[in-house]
């Protein structure tokens, strides 16, 4: 007689891949790691058997991932009377690989359930489905790989340098380039010169160079800044210099190798590290190296196949037809695993690698890294370290860099070979998402856990949070933009209308309240904060080039630079605000929260970081209701410092709340922020 499984519910299943409980190792896993993997079944279930599929990812993704099915034994724990776990030990590979997984489960009746990610494929709680399950994601890594700590205790200042400043006296050029304009005031804004086909005609410049960056150094230090990442400064024929015309020569224009030897010394006095921007997908076509123009005294490769740099690049139809960046044939593509191009880049004892960094640098931005092999990536970190253990490689990446695909390829990023950190775009979607409404605080929430859980522990506390670059519209325009979105949605609403009525320069007002709460969790969150110059001062952009207006001296919005000098130092002040715990929660769909906080006096990687101290953010994206809520310490009695806690001080009002039953009444107003801690973050 066939069996019926009357009582079948979903709900008879359990299992969330980030609680310790389900699996025992939160996140990616070291290569020859046992993580065990358990699962629970309600008693009432009629079970034949359990399975834990596994999928190792193949680099080549057109090849089917490797499949591998294990049956899970019951544990021996016992479990309460509702409960059964069965589990399975799976022990990771010697190669760093994706592994993807989900649960087959069995009934006696001949019916089979399968238990995989939720829709969403966000990680943790997952869901029942029939057939075809979306796998929950496993990153696996080299077991010793390792960011350096200096990076992750770093804030970045990211400099486009012809806009910065002039420190040349009266403000001279350094030098002239041919077919160029000069703006007649350095407040001018910036546009293009184009033909009729889009080329551009004539590349246009303010003069910023390397001396004016050593004349704000004192700036760098009032701000709070120790890392200085600069757009290319290698010499070239436009104003951003991706267009590379000599990897060994800096910009006339902005100076010379004496001024960036003289840069670098200033800096280091100061505490202050420096990077540079490595583009070396391609090059200029106005180049030594390919010298289209003849503008360069070298044979390059457009003036005879004889060239030594020919090889470099890929010809369909010669000398004029050629494989350019993304079409453009202003930047030729080079093929990086050529064996001279590795020799000149990074082999060589004087390679472009070796100058620089032997120059004093700290390590490289790498433009379009997921147009760079990946085995271009690890003869270039593998150098790089022999020259400096403790330079860094910063990746330029657009998605979740733990299962990017280009070019049919599974990237390899973050196993432990290739890049330390990469430019962490998705946490300032997030943010946008989050004020448009497209999400809610819980969603927020899953989100960065999801983040949280596919990135190697170090690469996590390394990622590069920025919410403005040379590649996007400027923050403040941004959050202006979300001004107008709400002013739209809510203000014009009958309830609101006379706030629309009352306020004076609304969208301004708007804008910057949301850009103090955009740069508040950007300068509080787990990784390394970016601060794209001018953006600490208010300077607007839309698109290319506006967004890459000059710095205004003398024009600064002061009020939004003392608000992020203010948030450094006490970035700066508590060390758990880099490498400290980390965890959220949402009071409700428009209260998005976390908590940062040493235990023992110790950060997530088990070094020393002081005394036990806790720091609760808390933001409001709603622009017209405050929040009455009630807050429970005693949900984060696992950490010392709120278990021991006697009293807490709230940062914004400056107010000092006694509790003992551990609950506060807080109240918070819209489109602002709650930063609580056990210490006095003002002193």
């Amino acid at each position: 007689m066939e069996l019926i499984n009357l009582s079948w519910k979903d709900e008879y299943i359990i299992f969330d891949s980030q609680d310790l409980q389900y699996k025992s190792i939160f996140g990616a896993v070291p290569c020859g790691e046992s993580v065990n993997f358990n699962i629970k079944i309600n008693k009432n279930v009629m079970l034949d058997y359990i399975y834990l599929h596994i999928f190792i990812d193949n680099l080549d993704v057109s090849i089917p991932a490797n499949h591998s099915a294990y049956q899970m034994k019951k544990s021996e724990v016992i479990d309460s009377d509702d409960w059964t776990t069965y589990s399975y030990s799976y022990k990771t590979g010697d190669l760093p690989r994706l592994v993807f997984y989900f649960f087959e489960i069995k009934l006696q009746d001949g019916c089979v359930k399968y238990y995989g990610n939720n829709l969403e494929r966000l990680g943790g709680i997952g869901q029942v489905y029939s057939y075809n399950p979306p796998a929950y994601q496993m990153t696996t890594y080299y077991k010793d790989s390792k960011t350096p700590d200096w990076y992750k205790e770093s804030i970045i200042y990211q400099i486009f340098p012809d806009r910065f400043f002039n420190g040349n006296p009266y403000q001279t050029l350094s030098a002239h380039k041919k077919n160029t304009f000069i703006y007649g005031n350095w407040n001018d804004t910036p546009l293009y010169i184009k033909g009729e086909n889009g080329d551009i005609l004539r590349w246009d410049f303010f003069g910023g160079n390397l001396k004016g960056i050593d004349k704000k150094i004192n700036y760098f230090k009032d701000l709070g800044i120790n890392l200085i990442y600069l757009n290319p400064i290698f010499k070239a024929a436009s104003n951003h210099r991706y267009d590379t015309g000599d990897y060994k020569e800096i910009d006339p224009m902005l100076g010379t190798e004496e001024d960036f030897t003289h840069l670098v010394k200033h800096l280091k006095e100061n505490n202050i590290n420096l990077i540079l921007d490595g583009v070396f997908n391609h090059t200029g076509r106005d180049s030594k190296y390919f010298n289209r123009f003849g503008n360069y005294d070298s044979v390059g490769a457009y003036n005879s196949v004889g060239s030594p740099y020919y090889d470099w690049y890929t010809f369909k139809n010669y000398p004029n037809e050629y494989t350019g960046w993304w079409g453009n044939a202003d930047l030729p593509c080079v093929n990086e695993l050529t064996p001279s191009f590795l020799d000149y880049i990074i082999r060589d004892e004087d390679s472009v690698v070796a100058k620089w960094l032997k120059a004093g640098i700290k390590g490289w931005r790498l433009d379009v890294a997921d147009e760079l092999p990946g085995e271009f990536l690890k003869i270039l970190r593998k150098r790089c370290h022999e020259i400096d253990e403790e330079s860094v490689l910063l990746g330029e990446v657009w998605e979740d860099a733990t299962n990017k695909i280009s070019y049919n390829q599974r990237r390899e990023y973050m196993c432990g070979e290739e890049l330390d950190t990469v430019t962490n775009y998705p946490f300032k979607k997030i943010l946008l998402d989050f004020f448009y409404k497209n999400i809610d605080a819980s969603r927020v929430c899953k989100l960065f856990m999801n983040l949280r859980e596919n990135y190697p522990k170090e690469n996590f506390y390394s990622l590069t949070n920025m919410i403005g670059s040379h590649d996007v519209e400027r923050i403040l325009t941004i959050c202006e933009n979300i001004g107008n979105f709400m002013q739209e949605n809510s203000y014009k609403s009958e309830l609101h209308k006379e706030r629309l009525v009352l306020k004076e320069k609304l969208t301004e007002k708007l804008g910057i309240d949301i850009l103090k709460l955009f740069s508040l969790v950007q300068l509080t969150f787990p990784g390394v904060p970016l601060i794209y110059y001018g953006d600490e001062v208010g300077v607007r952009g839309g698109k290319d080039p506006d967004n890459r207006r000059t710095y205004p001296w003398g024009n600064e919005n002061l009020e939004l630079l003392d608000w992020y000098k203010k948030l450094i130092a006490i970035r700066n002040k508590n060390p758990l605000l880099s490498t400290g715990g980390f965890k959220q929660f949402s009071i409700n769909e428009d209260v998005y929260g976390y908590i940062r906080f040493l235990n023992k006096g110790v950060d997530e990687f088990g070094k020393s970081r002081g005394t036990d101290n806790f720091i609760i953010v808390i933001i409001n994206r709603n622009p017209v209701n405050s929040y009455n809520f009630e807050f429970d310490f005693k949900d984060f009695e696992f950490i010392n410092s709120v278990k021991n806690c006697k009293a807490v001080y709230e940062i914004h009002n400056s107010k000092k709340y006694f509790s003992a039953n551990k609950t506060l009444l807080m109240d918070i107003k819209p489109l602002d922020f709650l930063m609580i801690s056990n210490i006095d973050l003002t002193k």
